[in-house]
């Protein structure tokens, strides 16, 4: 028996927490740059509010009913997540963490499965003040199915349960294209031949299903079917890569303006090398300039280098990053992104023999006590200038994470 514990609208959730005034409110959040809207409350979807819509766009919409819009606060919704899923891994033997705001739960041994969902959302609700949905099913598909319907269909509890004996009435509510898996081509593929709901796809020929979608879809049909193919991923697989880019606030022209962004990119896909104990062997730039204006000079090139010795040292790593932007930059161009790629990950960490072990433990201290002040002290490369970052004109505060953020209760 399986569940999966998914926040409602996460993002537009985690910025009620702290305001509730927003209760009631159709809110939006921008993505990076305030560009699209990438979140929406129930109440902003109500008024035809589309995923990916250009914020700019909307604006007359948005001004003529009130819609409340927050730039990304991805600290808040990481801290956010991180409690949510503190309180569902207590309630449950063993989970696996499937993105921000989800969580497949294993009810193995729980003889009341339904009644025990019900006290889980009821304590995430009550410790964190996020609404959750959970599906529960005998399979990871069936349990998906069952949140995505729930949050239709069971909005006012919040739970659904497909059971052997309900599966195809609640499978029949489902359109194939909401299906976990099925893409806008596959879609319409099935669709072209009458296989409108989940139920319809359940009942396909396998066959046809492995010939026309390979074994991926066949694992689908057969967890439909009740048969499980998808195990819990109880220890989360190494990451194969640490990304960071970001578009600029302005286009940028000069080495010395991407060099500071750069370094601190570079710096904070370290931090998540750290945090898994991980080490990078190669290291990637690459620089993008607007594509979007055609009536500009475009230039977008990369750079991959293997460093001798695997580390997670952020000097090291900035070092690296800025040796490759300054032989891939070329003037002329107005640059709208610097990302940095940390690939080649491993566990281990193979010491240069040229350098002295004193060495290592020096760095290693120092990393340490710089990883201890929470951003206090920075890396000199990065200096202090912000001007390029991203625009965040409605972004709300850090309510959990800065001390000079925290919300003032007033008596």
């Amino acid at each position: 028996m399986i569940a999966l514990a998914d926040g409602n609208n996460f993002f537009a959730s985690c910025e009620r927490v702290f305001q509730p005034r927003l209760e009631g409110v159709p809110v939006v959040v921008l993505s990076n740059n305030d560009g699209c809207i990438v979140a929406r409350s129930e109440e902003a979807k109500a008024l035809g509010i589309k995923m990916g819509s250009v914020a700019f766009k909307m604006r007359a919409l948005i001004q003529r009913h009130g819609v409340k819009v927050f730039s990304s606060n991805y600290t808040l919704y990481g801290d956010m997540s991180q409690r949510m899923h503190q309180v569902l891994a207590s309630e449950v033997p063993s989970c696996e963490v499937y993105s921000i705001d989800e969580m497949f739960l294993n009810l193995r041994g729980i003889s009341q499965p339904d009644a025990h969902c019900y006290r889980i959302r009821a304590k995430v609700k009550q410790w964190t003040g996020l609404p959750i949905s959970i599906g529960i099913g005998q399979t990871k598909c069936l349990a998906k199915a069952a949140n995505r319907l729930a949050k239709h269909h069971r909005r006012d509890v919040g739970v659904l349960h497909i059971t052997p004996e309900n599966r195809e009435e609640w499978l029949d509510k489902l359109p194939v294209g909401k299906l976990w898996g099925i893409g806008p081509q596959h879609e319409a593929r099935l669709l072209a031949k009458k296989i409108i709901t989940a139920r319809d796809f359940s009942l396909m020929n396998p066959r046809d299903v492995q010939k026309s979608m390979g074994v991926v879809g066949l694992r689908m049909l057969y967890e439909l079917q009740g048969i499980s193919c998808l195990s819990l991923q109880e220890i989360p697989p190494l990451q194969k890569q640490f990304v960071s880019a970001k578009s600029f606030g302005r286009p940028l022209t000069h080495l010395e303006d991407i060099e500071i962004p750069l370094a601190s990119y570079t710096n904070r896909v370290s931090e998540k090398l750290r945090e898994q104990g991980l080490v990078c062997a190669a290291v990637q730039v690459f620089l993008l300039t607007n594509c979007h204006r055609p009536d500009q000079p475009q230039y977008n090139p990369s750079m991959i280098t293997v460093i001798h010795e695997a580390t997670n040292y952020a000097p090291a790593l900035i070092a690296v990053a800025l040796e490759l932007l300054r032989k891939i930059w070329k003037p002329g161009f107005q640059f709208k992104k610097v990302g940095v790629v940390l690939q080649d990950l491993s566990q281990r960490t193979q010491l240069d023999l040229l350098e002295p072990k004193k060495n290592w433990e020096t760095r290693n201290r120092l990393q340490a006590a710089v990883d201890s002040l929470h951003g206090a002290v920075r890396w000199g490369s990065m200096g202090y200038d912000e001007s390029w970052q991203l625009r965040a004109e409605y972004k709300s505060h850090r309510w959990t994470t800065h001390v000079h953020e925290l919300p003032i209760a007033k008596a």
